[in-house]
């Protein structure tokens, strides 16, 4: 019998005492004007989700309940949706998700490295007494069953494990990789090597870290209070601390193939959608027959902040005017007037008007497509309203004189390069 998740289930003892803080205060420049007015976790993905919701529900489906968000850049959208989309953690039984925004509380000075966003909160850290703290990015996508990584790491009685997932040895030098013993204790760290180790017992993969940490308590303390006091350090955990803790204390790696949920055809999933054409392809990856990431799995949902928003609507059945759509995914408060869509992921209040046609494309919420308009490998921003007869995607050097193209010809169109003025600052 299929066993359905039960959000309210006791949680593992392992995870009992354990605090979750999510670095979700960065821009995310990559994704150029997709971010010049929000954090990049606050970004859409999926049709209805936003990317912090991911290690968010990776989180609450873990059994870890104990949950900080460390926030800067630009936050307010991403505040808005933690407080509509997560508040239904019951603090009766010490579940919470908390907001912890850059406050300049040791200096005056905003979070200069991850590091130093987490020792920053340290006297608010020392407050809940936990055995363990699960450090995690807020702006990748992947599911992950957090409780594996726990209990490997007590298992080990490691000081630090960090979570690694595997990449072709031909494309590791472009990553950070972790050279590990057949004990897969760290041996070493190197940072975009010209000839990185391969992995025990793969020799054509490497092992590459995910941002994913698990620390004691009282050792990730003095850690940070002593990086903060080295002048030579960024601060970082990536380019700082993991170097400076690899020779000198037990770090293990732990093999995401391990942990993650719901693999394809037996490949972990795991995406860094900070670029256009990384953003482009993870959402269009989902218009297909079986996508690598499994969005309708009920044992391991991902929350979210839930609008409520009629079906999605196709009008006009005419041979030269029919609402249609194809290999797409449409959300609700979608209205497909006439118009056509192929292999497209539409977000949420989306109107495509008669004649148009939608090929290949991202567009996001609140999206009005005017009549004869054709868009093909886009990605349009939220409240756009398409003129009509517009044609994007056909020839790029026409389309880069007013949008961005990306180097693998992805278009991104927001309101303000329409001459859309969204957001008023005078």
């Amino acid at each position: 019998m299929k066993q359905h998740f039960n959000s309210g289930s006791v949680r593992n003892s392992i995870t009992r005492n354990i605090i979750a803080l999510i670095l979700a205060g960065g821009r995310g420049t990559r994704l150029k004007q997709m971010t010049d007015w929000r954090a990049k976790p606050a970004v859409p993905f999926g049709g209805k989700f936003r990317i912090i919701d991911f290690p968010l529900s990776n989180c609450v489906n873990s059994g870890v309940r104990q949950i900080c968000v460390l926030t800067q850049y630009k936050a307010q959208s991403l505040i808005r949706h933690i407080q509509r989309g997560w508040s239904f953690l019951d603090g009766r039984f010490n579940e919470y998700i908390e907001l912890l925004p850059a406050q300049q509380q040791i200096k005056e000075a905003w979070y200069q490295g991850t590091a130093d966003a987490v020792f920053q909160n340290l006297d608010y850290l020392r407050r809940h007494h936990a055995d363990h703290v699960l450090i995690l990015g807020g702006d990748h996508v992947y599911k992950m069953n957090y409780r594996k990584l726990l209990a490997e790491h007590v298992e080990n009685k490691a000081d630090l494990t960090v979570a690694c997932v595997e990449v072709p040895l031909e494309e590791a030098s472009a990553f950070g990789i972790m050279a590990v013993d057949n004990d897969w204790r760290v041996v070493d760290f190197i940072e975009k090597p010209d000839d990185p180790p391969a992995m025990p017992g793969h020799p054509d993969k490497a092992l590459v870290s995910m941002g994913i940490y698990v620390f004691n308590t009282d050792f990730l303390f003095d850690q940070l209070i002593r990086d903060h006091h080295d002048e030579h350090s960024s601060h970082d955990f990536g380019k700082d601390l993991i170097p400076y803790l690899v020779p000198r204390h037990r770090v293990f790696a732990h093999r995401f193939f391990d942990s993650c949920v719901n693999m394809a055809a037996g490949i972990p999933y795991w995406r860094d959608v900070g670029t256009i054409d990384a953003y482009w392809e993870a959402n269009i990856d989902l218009t297909k027959v079986t996508p690598d990431l499994n969005l309708y799995d009920e044992n391991w949902p991902i929350w979210t902040h839930q609008e409520q928003l009629p079906p999605a609507k196709f009008v006009f059945d005419d041979d030269e005017r029919r609402g249609q759509a194809f290999d797409s995914m449409v959300s609700g408060g979608c209205i497909i007037s006439g118009g056509t869509v192929r292999r497209s992921l539409l977000f949420s209040n989306v109107q495509v008007r008669s004649f148009s046609s939608v090929e290949d494309a991202v567009i996001l919420p609140n999206v009005d497509i005017g009549r004869n308009a054709r868009l093909k490998r886009v990605v349009v921003e939220k409240n756009c309203k398409i003129p009509e007869g517009l044609e994007v995607g056909f020839d790029a050097a026409v389309d880069s004189r007013q949008f961005h193209v990306s180097d693998k010809g992805i278009t991104l169109i927001t309101p303000e390069m329409l001459g859309q003025r969204i957001h008023y600052l005078e």
